[in-house]
């Protein structure tokens, strides 16, 4: 007799661990649901930015239709900032550097204690940028020409594209004009004084001013050793070109209107356009991302700042007992270590150089002895 067919049973599997919660008691989140949020809040951002450009322009009567792709560029770009930063602040580390910086923000015993602190913060880490001088002067330099230039671009630009800004004359071709912001008339000038060639040129001004800041980041880019070494041509040469060719269409917009007579005016527009539309685009997923990212640690600088005023003594390395950082800032270190399950967050409590002389100890105990064998 034949014995009858053996079903094969399926296999078992061992149900995965429930990844261990973090550090601050906070319930790990998955992927997709941190995708999901991240999906909706952009989703908001950018409802409120439309809404923002229809109540704006007053019901888009104040909108020009010629600058609606740059207007659509803008609403895309809110979608992906507001959807990186979501998915950005989610990880561990993040999270933890957003909520000690606000927390410190909106400390009111931080504001008695040092109430200068943030604006001096924020004049010299986001505006003057000091840290940078440290490095080079040439580069602090460079990125302070980048850096205004692109916010004055920006500061012209987007409220113009939103119709919130509108320039009106009586007579129709000027030389008088009124600035109206949200239809309120703000003030009015001469566009053949002084105050009047700025207010029509400020965007060739910023123009300037980024294609000499750019301009030394490529050179350097081109001759210096290290930074020919670790460069990507879509992460840090691709920004560096895209403000140039917007920089330099757009003051050759202003030569065709003003030597050319309009001569290559249409063509020198769509390329000016599709050159900013571009960049606009680019920015959440590239390396000006940083800019958005920035912000956030000047809220890290100040809960420094405001932990080191205290009345308590530094903490102190466990080996060598040199001081570190204060005993907050520590701890605040080692919980990010601990959510990111880095399995060596005490080493939070060692100064640099004993990190160094513990690694070539621990190199020479256990690696290099394994060689002598």
């Amino acid at each position: 007799m034949t014995e009858p067919p053996q079903t094969a049973e399926p296999p078992t599997t061992e149900p995965e661990p429930a990844p261990a919660p973090a550090a601050d008691g906070r319930a790990p989140q998955t992927p997709a649901a941190v995708r999901r949020r991240a999906a909706l809040t952009a989703t908001a951002v950018s409802l409120l930015l439309i809404l923002a450009i229809v109540l704006g322009s007053r019901l888009l009567r104040d909108f020009d239709s010629a600058l609606l792709p740059y207007a659509v560029a803008t609403v895309f770009l809110a979608f992906g900032v507001a959807y990186r930063y979501t998915v950005w602040i989610s990880a561990p580390g993040a999270r933890r550097l957003f909520r000690q910086g606000w927390r410190s923000f909106f400390s009111a015993a931080n504001f008695r204690r040092a109430p200068t602190a943030l604006p001096k913060m924020i004049a010299t880490y986001l505006g003057f940028q000091k840290f940078l001088g440290a490095r080079s002067h040439a580069r602090w330099a460079a990125h302070q020409l980048l850096f205004w230039g692109c916010v004055l671009a920006a500061l012209i630009t987007f409220p113009l594209t939103w119709g919130w800004f509108t320039f009106t004359s009586a007579t129709g071709d000027g030389p008088g004009y009124e600035m109206r912001i949200w239809g309120f008339k703000v003030l009015g000038f001469d566009s053949l004084n002084v105050l009047g060639w700025l207010m029509f040129h400020g965007l060739d001004i910023a123009a300037v001013l980024v294609i000499a800041g750019a301009s030394y980041f490529l050179w350097r880019r081109m001759k210096d050793r290290g930074a020919v070494t670790g460069q990507r041509f879509a992460y840090d040469l691709i920004p560096l070109i895209a403000l140039v060719v917007i920089s330099v269409t757009g003051l050759l917009l202003t030569f065709s209107s003003i030597f050319l007579h309009g001569g290559g005016y249409e063509f020198l527009a769509i390329l000016h356009m599709v050159s900013v539309v571009f960049t606009l685009i680019y920015i959440p997923f590239g390396k000006f991302f940083h800019i958005v990212q920035r912000p956030a640690a000047v809220g890290m600088q100040l809960f420094k700042y405001t932990s080191r005023r205290k009345d308590e003594e530094l903490q102190g390395c466990r080996r060598c007992h040199e001081p570190i950082d204060t005993p907050d800032y520590v701890e605040n270190l080692r919980g990010t270590m601990k959510d990111l399950k880095l399995d060596f967050d005490e080493w939070a409590e060692y100064c640099p150089r004993c990190k160094r002389v513990l690694r070539g100890g621990a190199y020479l105990t256990h690696v290099k002895k394994g060689f002598s064998e």
